[in-house]
């Protein structure tokens, strides 16, 4: 029977009791069932019936909850568009276990002796949630895991994970190590979803060197590089400015000498060293300014990476804040600026998404790689940020396992959070609904113009 009723709860947290409180049902609700309510960014185990449970004993009296049920994305996916609007591409061939175990790590230098790259949360999430898509039980060993993904094949592999992650379409940042994935197009034709490119702008510049460019010749070559790298299906550029050169820098556009002075320090910087590699502050500063008004006049968005990142990014140089002399200067032209993955950032990035009204930002990548606080991440990015201004990604690189879990954790982080909303009435569920629809793809819709490319 379902009954309206005032209950008292026991609140039991790592094994010690809390105090009481009383909770009115707000719905109709099964009293035997053992419900789990969020608050403040906690889950708490309860049952109307049992004055209290540690969490030892929970397995003993709750029913399964929604994030312990097997992995079926394809019941929750709707005629929502999910546009996954900063991705990369994935590895085409079959990795043996130390390739894969690189896959998963954002270091450069394998684990340390006697461990793994496995033992971290993205290990355990990749044994938890997408052993069952190859048909394993739900925490196979790693070993177990890799030999299963040899044993399908690559093929199958990638084309199981991207056709169940509900993808609609792909957003490719293509500069990032081309060598070892396979194309947009390839991806595309993989998950049977159109997909798009953005065009990276450091990777250009450093090909422009490659080349073979005098530092005079320089500004023009790579400038008309960029123009020319921009055929249809591409949607958008990329800076990559807070790896080189990190954000605190001077926002000023340099002038064509600065730029030809800075060219000709890379050029002696290359002869030492063999190492093409863009970072020094001038050409960075070139880059930002160019690409704003290259994007102005061909009605592009621009992608910032900010945040954490490979071992070669410095953290506490990559807050999206240091930029706000540069948004505020372009703001008047009206370019969209998409702020990427953001964390540990991501509340600075939101009041920024508030204060400029062509700035975006997302949580990707991050809630790939965090254990289940990933649903945290979500709810202190939707603190204060307008909705409109928030964007789904996954930041998948090489492997297509991070395009499902990145999804699945996606819609159970904003599924979770606007549900509690809901729970404590401040928000309608047909509002939530409105929320999901921007944030999974109208938003990126709305700023790349996927339709109008698409069409």
């Amino acid at each position: 029977m379902r009954a309206r009723r005032l209950v008292t709860l026991t609140l039991v947290i790592n094994s010690q009791y809390w105090s009481l409180y009383r909770l009115r049902a707000n719905r109709e609700v099964d009293i035997e069932r053992l419900w789990i309510l969020a608050l403040d960014d906690r889950e708490f185990f309860l049952h109307p019936k049992v004055p209290a449970v540690r969490h030892s004993e929970a397995k003993f009296v709750r029913q399964q909850s929604a994030f312990e049920r097997e992995p079926d994305m394809s019941s929750r996916i709707s005629n929502r568009s999910m546009i996954d609007h900063h991705c990369h591409a994935v590895v085409a061939r079959d990795l043996t276990p130390d390739e894969f175990e690189g896959m998963i790590s954002e270091s450069f230098a394998p684990a340390p002796l006697g461990t793994s790259h496995w033992d971290k949360p993205v290990g355990l999430a990749i044994r938890r949630w997408c052993a069952p898509v190859l048909d394993l039980p739900k925490f196979a060993s790693s070993d177990d895991y890799v030999a299963r993904r040899l044993e399908l094949g690559a093929s199958e592999v990638n084309s199981r994970f991207l056709k169940q992650s509900g993808i609609t379409s792909y957003v490719v940042d293509t500069g990032n190590r081309p060598g070892i994935l396979c194309s947009y197009e390839e991806l595309g034709a993989v998950a049977d979803m159109p997909a798009f490119e953005v065009v990276r702008m450091e990777s250009i510049a450093e090909e422009v060197m490659r080349q073979g460019c005098d530092a005079k010749a320089y500004a023009n070559t790579f400038e008309a590089a960029v123009e020319a790298a921009l055929h249809e299906r591409v949607v958008g550029l990329k800076t990559i400015v807070a790896y080189r050169s990190t954000l605190k820098i001077d926002q000023t556009a340099p002038s064509r000498a600065d730029i030809e002075a800075a060219a000709s320090r890379w050029l002696k910087e290359i002869e030492e060293t063999g190492n093409v590699r863009i970072g020094d502050e001038v050409l960075e500063r070139h880059i930002l300014w160019f690409g704003a008004d290259l994007a102005r006049d061909k009605g592009l968005p621009i992608q910032f990476h900010i945040g954490l990142g490979d071992a070669d990014v410095e953290l506490n140089a990559c807050d999206p804040s240091h930029l706000t002399g540069y948004f505020r200067a372009v703001e008047p032209w009206g370019v969209p600026m998409t702020l990427l993955h953001c964390y540990p950032f991501h509340r600075e990035a939101g009041m920024i998404a508030e204060n400029f009204p062509n700035i975006y930002f997302d949580v990707g990548f991050v809630q790939n790689w965090a254990g289940p606080s990933y649903r945290n991440m979500m709810s202190e990015a939707l603190e204060m940020a307008p909705f409109t201004k928030q964007l789904f990604s996954t930041d998948a690189f090489g492997l297509s396992e991070l395009f499902y879990l990145g999804t699945k954790r996606f819609r159970d982080s904003l599924d979770s959070v606007l549900d509690h909303w809901i729970d404590l009435d401040e928000c309608t569920p047909e509002y939530a609904e409105q929320i999901k629809t921007w944030i999974s793809g109208e938003n990126a819709e709305r700023i790349y113009r996927l339709d109008a490319v698409a069409n």
